[in-house]
């Protein structure tokens, strides 16, 4: 075995096309440039058909690979199956698929006058519209391009989710900053991991591998506060936040052939933060 083409080899994605929703946001954008940086034919689904196609033309213009956007919302079925008959009319088939998108408070500002941060006022409609993009729209996304890699009887499926699926935000950290959807953020994030267990133990026989990446938090120094940070920061071991780039290789592992045998898992990156 010659030692130089050993690494290379196994995290090898050239020409793999890569579904990935929340394509535009900011890690989706973060591991559609790595993604294609290792040669990854990206496709790119996303609400803001705006920001979506300015990211294919920059990925096309940096990497020269084949990458394509489409609008989609990931909690309406008709969406899905649309935007899947167009994927698969222009690349064929699919080999993997990253559940990223997410509805989260930022989001949430945005639809709301009066943005109530407490559980007793928490709104039904903000509950619901987390559930549905967070968990439903993971559910909906991997029915449909799962049945593609189910055909073909190979595939690669990551999904999203997060330390406060795990644990229970510590409101402390908030405050009144309006920064915490706890109650439903937190229960979509706990639903992903165990529907990654069931599918995993689904598609076993069809050789699709389904694996939860968990991340902490990212540093925003738009949204985020100095005193947020360092309380945040605390809780850690690192003591810090994470970069926007410190979850491309996690990517990268658990879609391509280094992560062969790990299918039903959860990779925890947090920094620390669930050891404490």
């Amino acid at each position: 075995m010659e030692k130089t083409n050993v690494i290379p080899k196994i995290f090898d994605v050239k020409h793999k096309n890569i579904v990935l929703t929340g394509a535009s946001g900011t890690l989706g954008s973060q591991y559609s440039h790595f993604l294609s940086a290792a040669g990854a034919n990206m496709i790119l689904v996303d609400l803001d058909d705006k920001k979506n196609k300015m990211l294919e033309k920059q990925i096309v213009k940096k990497y020269h690979t084949k990458c394509k956007s489409y609008l989609a919302d990931i909690s309406n079925k008709e969406e899905i199956k649309n935007v899947s008959s167009k994927i698969i009319s222009e690349f064929g088939t699919i080999d993997g698929l990253i559940n990223n998108a997410g509805f989260t408070s930022t989001f949430a500002k945005k639809q709301t006058k009066s943005y109530v941060t407490s559980f007793e006022e928490f709104p039904l409609e903000l509950w619901n519209k987390t559930l549905a993009v967070n968990l439903t729209g993971v559910f909906l996304c991997s029915q449909e391009f799962g049945k593609v890699m189910a055909k073909r009887k190979k595939g690669v499926i990551i999904n999203i989710a997060s330390h406060y699926g795990l644990i229970g935000a510590d409101q402390r950290i908030y405050g009144k900053s309006g920064l915490n959807l706890s109650a439903s953020y937190a229960a979509s994030k706990a639903g992903i991991v165990n529907l990654t267990r069931y599918l995993a133990s689904y598609w076993r026989k069809k050789n699709i591998r389904v694996n939860t990446l968990t991340p902490g938090g990212v540093l925003n120094r738009k949204h985020h506060s100095r005193e947020f940070v360092k309380k945040y920061s605390e809780r850690t071991i690192l003591n810090r936040m994470a970069n926007e780039n410190e979850y491309n290789g996690a990517i990268l592992f658990l879609i391509s052939d280094a992560s062969s045998y790990m299918t039903g898992g959860n990779l925890v990156i947090d920094g620390g933060w669930t050891a404490l």
